[in-house]
């Protein structure tokens, strides 16, 4: 019921619906964070920092990511689906990704008031790195067998590891 309830929701308002999804599956994974990886415990719950992850997942990751999908599935395609898979991959890890997690740490570090370069400096390159051992093969799945409308919903699921993983790191390097 919850499913057809969001199709429906994907079908009439796409945007608005994965953004939204996005925003709550940002706070989720920073809640993960904090309370799994981090073991801070609800008294000590940093809101603030769950508030950032939700703004940044509904209103930067969440359009970002329904846009840049919609414009791999009209604009690169090859004869050999294996071909377009692949270079659909290689686009989303060099051009997305990269600039995907220069604009989070970047906005994180100006709503937290400390210098976007310093974070920069201490936290991208090795978050690029282990970016790239994971979301290769989650892309070359998600553009394989998941339907465009879907994609995003695929990733943020994938993502709740994944941004408890960010956040964690994000809030390391200050």
């Amino acid at each position: 019921m919850a499913l057809r309830w969001y199709q429906m929701k994907l079908a009439s308002r796409p945007l608005l619906t994965q953004s939204v999804t996005t925003a709550v599956l940002f706070a989720t994974g920073d809640v993960m964070a904090q309370q799994a990886v981090e073991r801070v415990g609800v008294d000590k719950h940093n809101f603030g920092r769950t508030g950032r992850m939700a703004l940044y997942g509904g209103a930067v990751f969440g359009p970002a990511a329904t846009t840049w999908f919609k414009f791999l599935q009209n604009r690169i395609k090859f004869r050999s689906e294996n071909a377009t898979i692949a270079a659909r991959v290689a686009t989303d890890q060099t051009v997305f990704a990269s600039t995907n997690l220069f604009c989070f740490l970047s906005s994180m570090a100006i709503m937290e008031g400390t210098s976007p370069k310093d974070k920069l400096d201490s936290a991208y390159w090795n978050a690029l790195q282990k970016n790239w051992m994971l979301w290769p093969f989650v892309q070359a799945v998600n553009f394989k067998f998941v339907p465009l409308d879907h994609r995003v919903l695929v990733v943020n699921v994938v993502s709740l590891g994944w941004n408890c993983y960010l956040s964690y790191v994000n809030s390391q390097s200050k």
